[in-house]
């Protein structure tokens, strides 16, 4: 390898680390205490074969409304960090799960007034290597018994279901009957 040839590699790898440095502080535009790498979203930063960058989003749910806004704060960071040129790549498979999202991720989610989701799905296992390596599960979504999620403002395990939808899709709205106060629950799947 020539010495140009390494400098342009280090380069490149540098280029990478600052890119995924700079989409860690992308917050998901519905839940802003999180990052879109935090809840998974973010799948992967990599160099394409015409040496742009390629970013890779996983959606929540098919036909999340924020994918778009999600895109769009992406390449806002990576022009303001001056790492263009780029593109982004929405992945549908495997399908993103909430088994995905970060412990820290979690506990900003209850200190949010958000309850983060319950169990283990079991799905996909979270990767950066899109490709034929990556482990992939089948998700099954058929209905299951799971608890009730605790209260995320006083802890109580008293909580009950009032709409299977809450402020989005993914989320359902709950009641803790203790403190009485309504709370979000992020549904796990």
């Amino acid at each position: 390898m020539t010495s140009t040839a390494r400098t342009a590699a280090v380069a490149t790898d540098r280029a990478l680390d600052e890119a995924w440095a700079v989409l860690e502080a992308v917050p998901d535009p519905e839940i802003p205490v999180v990052s879109i790498r935090e809840l998974g979203i973010l799948r992967d930063v990599r160099r394409a074969a015409d040496g742009a960058l390629e970013v890779v989003i996983t959606p929540t749910y098919s036909g999340c409304p924020a994918m778009s806004q999600i895109a769009e704060d992406i390449g806002h960071a990576l022009d303001t960090a001056d790492l263009a040129p780029y593109r982004v790549q929405t992945a549908l498979a495997p399908a993103w799960t909430t088994d995905w999202i970060t412990d820290d991720a979690r506990e900003k989610l209850r200190a949010y007034g958000i309850a983060p989701p319950t169990g283990n799905c079991g799905g996909a296992e979270p990767s950066t290597n899109m490709g034929a390596s990556a482990k992939e599960k089948v998700i099954r979504f058929v209905p299951r018994s799971l608890p009730a999620p605790a209260c995320p403002r006083c802890g109580s395990k008293h909580t009950e279901r009032l709409a299977q939808f809450g402020s989005t899709a993914c989320k359902a709205l709950y009641r803790c009957v203790d403190c009485r106060e309504p709370f979000d629950y992020f549904k796990p799947y």
